[in-house]
Parts: C-alpha cells; sequence; structure tokens
C-alpha cells in the first residue's frame, strides 16, 4: 500500500528539488534486464557547484548519481539490487561510449546513493560502509568501498540542521515530523517552501483515499497533516485575496464603462493605478474626473 505512494512522491519530491540545477529522468530502464531507477539525474553544465538551497541533498547532486529512496529501512537485498541497477547502468554506458569510440572513465560513471529511513548495523558493516573521514560530509552518510561508488544515507542520523532538511523529509516516524514541521516554520517568502507544501498535501490526500489503511499509512498521514493544514490555510487565503482583488478589478472596470461606454486600450492602463487607491478616495476620482484627467493621472507608466 504505501510503498508505490512513496515511490511516486519521492520521484516527484527529488524531481522538485533537482531540476532548477540539471537533468532529471524518472524511471530509467537499463537495457539488461529490465530495471528502473527512481532518479537518475546529471548536473547541468553550469551547476561547478554543489546547489547551496538544497544543502546535503545538493552536495550529493553536484555530480551525476542515481537515487534510491526507501519509505522502510534499507535490507541487504534491497542493497544488492540497486547495485545491480548501478552495474547494469555502467555496462549500458560502457556498450554505449565504445560505439562511439569514446572512452569512459572512472569520474564519468554516476554514484549510487541509497536513502533509508534507517540503517542497522548489520547492514553497514555487512557492506563495509564508512563514515567520511576528510570532515566533507556529515555523520549519517556511510560510504562503500571505494569501486563501489556507492553511499548509504541513513536519514535519522542527519544533524537537525536546515542543509539536511530536505532528506530527512523522506525519513519516517519522528525523523519526518520533525523536518515536517521545520519545513512549515520557514518563512513564507523560503523559494522552495510552497511548492514542497503542496507536494506533502497531495501524498497526504492520496494516501488518505485509499482503502484499507494500514498503520503505517495511519501514521504517515498523521506525519503530513501538519503540511496540509498549513498548505490548504494558505491556498484557501490566497484564494480570498484574489477573490477579493479580482471584486475591485471589476468595479473600476464596472465604473470606467459606466462613465464612458467602453473601457479601451488607454482607460485600461489606468485601473492597475486606480486600484492602488482607498475605496472612497478611488470612487470619487472615478465619479468626478474627466477621460483625459484619468489619463493623465493615472495611466499606468508601465504600459508605454
Amino acid at each position: 500500500m504505501t510503498r508505490q505512494p512513496h515511490d511516486q512522491f519521492a520521484k516527484q519530491y527529488l524531481t522538485e528539488l533537482l531540476t532548477p540545477h540539471g537533468q532529471v529522468e524518472i524511471s530509467r530502464e537499463l537495457t539488461s534486464e529490465v530495471r528502473q531507477v527512481d532518479i537518475w539525474f546529471l548536473p547541468t553544465a553550469s551547476e561547478s557547484t554543489a546547489a547551496q538551497d538544497i544543502g546535503l541533498l545538493g552536495q550529493i547532486a553536484s555530480s551525476a548519481c542515481l537515487l534510491e529512496p526507501f519509505r522502510n529501512a534499507t535490507g541487504i537485498m534491497a542493497v544488492r539490487n540497486c547495485l545491480l541497477k548501478l552495474f547494469a547502468l555502467y555496462s549500458d554506458l560502457q556498450r554505449k561510449a565504445r560505439r562511439k569510440q569514446n572512452p569512459i572513465t572512472e569520474t564519468d560513471l554516476p554514484c549510487l546513493w541509497i536513502l533509508s529511513p534507517s540503517c542497522s548495523a548489520q547492514l553497514l558493516n555487512g557492506f563495509a560502509a564508512k563514515l567520511d573521514n576528510s570532515g566533507n560530509w556529515v555523520a549519517g552518510v556511510y560510504f562503500l568501498p571505494e569501486c563501489f561508488n556507492t553511499a548509504l544515507v541513513a536519514i535519522n542520523q542527519l544533524p537537525l540542521t536546515e542543509e539536511t532538511l530536505w532528506l530527512r523529509i523522506l525519513g519516517r516516524d519522528k525523523t519526518q515530523s520533525q523536518a515536517i514541521n521545520e519545513l512549515v516554520a520557514l518563512p513564507y517568502g523560503h523559494p522552495l517552501r510552497r511548492n514542497i507544501l503542496e507536494i506533502l498535501a497531495n501524498w497526504r490526500i492520496k494516501i488518505e483515499r485509499s482503502e484499507d489503511l494500514t498503520e503505517d499509512d495511519r501514521e504517515l498521514i498523521m506525519n503530513l497533516s501538519p503540511a496540509y493544514l498549513r498548505w490548504r490555510e494558505e491556498t484557501l487565503e490566497q484564494g480570498r485575496e484574489q477573490g477579493y482583488l479580482d471584486g475591485q478589478r471589476l468595479m473600476v472596470e464596472n465604473l470606467l464603462a459606466g462613465r464612458f461606454g467602453t473601457v479601451d486600450l488607454e482607460l485600461s492602463r489606468t485601473i492597475e493605478p486606480l486600484m492602488q487607491l482607498p475605496i472612497k478616495d478611488r470612487t470619487q476620482v472615478l465619479l468626478n474626473l474627466s477621460r483625459q484627467e484619468l489619463l493623465e493621472r493615472f495611466s499606468d507608466s508601465r504600459s508605454h
């Protein structure tokens, strides 16, 4: 029940965050046995450094990568299947490079990033996954031996900073709940806040409409509720504001049409400046000034 909605959400969510920074391809098919990578990302040529606005995710996406987000804690077989996808892609890229007689180098090969709500000690030890000692990566990011080009991200171990927020939203339980509350608390004008709230709200709506909800589904609905409620509140408020502005504009147009018979291009340029006046002053102006006086005083200079 939960896996498919989470796949759809995670792909839409990561695509929203990564699209401004490069090319995103969803469900890329691999040519050996048909396999699909959840997210295949290629940064644009202009992205010489990691995207600062998406923090750790931007650091991950500073070079070509495969992203495999999981709703539940990743198991050993799941990691093996992800590695199969990675190696199948390497084979595919190598074949294409040979056909074009353009050898592929190690630096051309994408890295695999497995995003898991948590990683057990058994899993990490079994794949010899280690924390980075260089200081370039935060806690919770575990790298497999070098030739695997693979890392496991234990989302519940990431530090509680805005840098990791966009990945912690993909976590579970308290990790996800706290991250969503942090998202809701971001400033209203934050460039990512509005779109991510909408994606989370839509995810909640889809889960809630499902039949035979599991306990995990109900917990997920609770985690998503703050984002849904804030998105709904702001959407309704925007609708009320837009409705009010539309009503005011219609009133100005009707008064102009009533006085002058029609609202031509010249008169239409006065509408926006007139709407900036208090209602009482606006009404007096519309009733008393001549057409020429309105044009001289209120014609919108931006339209010239």
